[in-house]
């Protein structure tokens, strides 16, 4: 199972997304190790002192393929979640110095906790869904996918060129353009989709 993610993929305003449309998707990738399933706590990493969170939709691949057309890149997902892409924006930070891969920063154990999915035929228009995270209470990412630069079909159109895409994998296709943040020991998250609680844990 592959987890991919995509990197700067919201803007505030949907009128800013063709400006930033470079072709150039950034995608990096975790390894299975990284993930959280079934609202288990997640334990903060004893090599960084500064973890970000950002709440991201998860979408997962129902069927295998290679080279897919965006006109049917939507009939690959079988499910959506919402999941955190956890950075530890210190080490991060250091292995840019050196150009470095994110590997050490983005992969590490716990850096992917994701929620129960949903069938995508609960979802009547994947370009307008509606997601959100609270920590401790306190509402601090908003996201809605009409402000994708890349929506899903256009991510997995542009990843199936260079890798086959498998049942079961993930892909993290980007967080809201504002809210993202520094997570703490002994934090709540909180995150929805549609005002439906599925992703609940806590970093101890």
């Amino acid at each position: 199972m592959k987890i991919l993610g995509i990197g700067k993929n919201y803007v505030n305003n949907i009128e800013e997304k063709d400006f930033n449309k470079s072709g150039n998707q950034l995608i990096f990738s975790k390894p299975e190790s990284s993930l959280v399933t079934n609202n288990k706590d997640v334990l903060y990493p004893t090599f960084t002192n500064e973890l970000i969170y950002e709440v991201e939709l998860v979408i997962k691949i129902g069927k295998q393929g290679k080279n897919i057309s965006e006109a049917e890149a939507v009939s690959y997902i079988s499910e959506i979640g919402v999941g955190i892409d956890y950075t530890a924006k210190d080490v991060l930070t250091s292995s840019r110095e050196t150009k470095g891969p994110w590997d050490l920063a983005k992969g590490f154990d716990g850096a992917a906790p994701v929620s129960s999915f949903k069938p995508i035929s609960n979802f009547c228009d994947v370009t307008n869904i509606n997601f959100d995270l609270k920590i401790n209470g306190k509402q601090l990412q908003v996201g809605n996918t009409a402000y994708m630069i890349y929506n899903f079909a256009e991510i997995i159109a542009f990843t199936s060129k260079y890798m086959t895409l498998e049942p079961g994998d993930l892909i993290f296709t980007g967080t809201p353009a504002k809210g993202a943040g520094e997570i703490f020991k002994g934090d709540q998250l909180q995150a929805s989709i549609e005002g439906e609680l599925l992703l609940d844990f806590k970093m101890i």
